[in-house]
């Protein structure tokens, strides 16, 4: 996550030390270990190793890591105070995800380049939607993904500042685009599968409860709507699988776990609720089923539940079925004009 802090390079680059050490009691933020990488690197670089800038930087990377984790991945720019990190804490839990954060300061590296800060801000989003919506190896694939493209770009802010060819860096930032684009594209991918997941778990809560009511309902005593609904019910659970199956299921995953598993519970439903009026319609004589009289009770059982299980797959079928069922209301008559009587 960037962290709004207003840079300190103005100082120019010669200049050391500048940051006061941290207090390895405190948390340092991400700027703050930016700045005193910065200070630490220059001074390797010269050959004028200071013990103040390099005890000053493991103090903070200390103190960061104490809050956000361990840095597993990280890129620092070497011209301007600006870098971009990726954090793994281990939860208490060995089941549960670790928490991975992106952090990123790059403000004063950016400036100039708002081309490239534009996708670094692509970033931060996709970085957000990842946190919060996938979990296990997703997440961690996704996460380092987006640090990926992140050092890319940072990298790109180096060449500008090295003045390297502007064709070239123009090519790297098109090729970066592109990479994001195919973590956006997984994150989509993840993030639907998670929900279908989510999704399915709800609508097989819903339609076992149902079934296991239905059961005891039947042992009984026979009743045909009762057994449409859990007909319905099954037919429209049949129905989501085949369309996952078939690559044609799309959920609204932003919206978070609760209500997809909301919508999930509401498809045996859905599916019940047309077997029942599909089952009402036959009882009721609006429809009939293909089976001569004289078969057996058991016969025309069957064949209802054939029926039902047909209209929790498919709602259209059973709104097309019952909307020729019900006889259309007579259109009223015209209106004549008014006829003039001679004077």
């Amino acid at each position: 996550m960037t962290e709004l802090t207003q840079p300190l390079a103005a100082a120019p680059e010669q200049a050391t030390n500048r940051i006061p050490a941290v207090d390895a009691d405190t948390a340092a933020t991400f700027a703050e270990l930016v700045y005193a990488h910065f200070d630490w690197w220059h001074t390797l670089r010269d050959g004028e190793a200071s013990t103040r800038a390099t005890d000053a930087y493991r103090t903070a990377r200390r103190a960061f890591e104490r809050r956000h984790g361990e840095i597993v991945s990280a890129y620092w720019c070497s011209h301007v105070e600006s870098g971009a990190a990726l954090t793994y804490r281990p939860r208490r839990f060995p089941l549960t995800t670790p928490a991975t954060r992106f952090h990123r300061e790059t403000d004063w590296a950016t400036q100039n380049s708002p081309d490239i800060a534009r996708e670094l801000h692509r970033c931060d989003e996709l970085a957000v939607r990842a946190r919060t919506v996938l979990t296990g190896v997703r997440r961690l694939i996704c996460m380092q993904l987006v640090m990926a493209s992140a050092a890319h770009l940072l990298s790109l802010v180096d060449a500008r500042a090295a003045h390297a060819d502007p064709a070239q860096a123009s090519d790297a930032l098109d090729h970066e685009r592109k990479a994001l684009d195919r973590a956006e594209a997984y994150y989509c991918e993840a993030a639907n599968g998670q929900a279908q997941i989510v999704y399915f778990a709800g609508m097989t809560f819903v339609a076992v409860v149902l079934a296991v009511v239905a059961a005891i309902w039947l042992s009984i005593d026979w009743a045909s709507p009762v057994a449409a609904l859990v007909a319905g019910a099954l037919g429209a659970v049949v129905s989501v699988i085949q369309r996952i199956n078939a690559g044609r299921f799309r959920l609204e995953y932003d919206v978070g776990r609760p209500y997809a598993l909301f919508l999930g519970g509401l498809r045996p439903l859905i599916g019940g609720a047309f077997a029942l009026a599909i089952s009402f319609a036959f009882d009721g004589g609006l429809l009939h089923l293909p089976v001569a009289q004289g078969e057996a009770a058991t016969t025309r059982r069957l064949a209802l539940l054939v029926v039902a299980f047909v209209a929790g797959f498919s709602e259209r079928w059973a709104q097309d079925t019952l909307a020729a069922a019900v006889p259309a209301a007579a259109a009223p008559p015209p209106k004549r004009a008014p006829t003039k009587t001679p004077g």
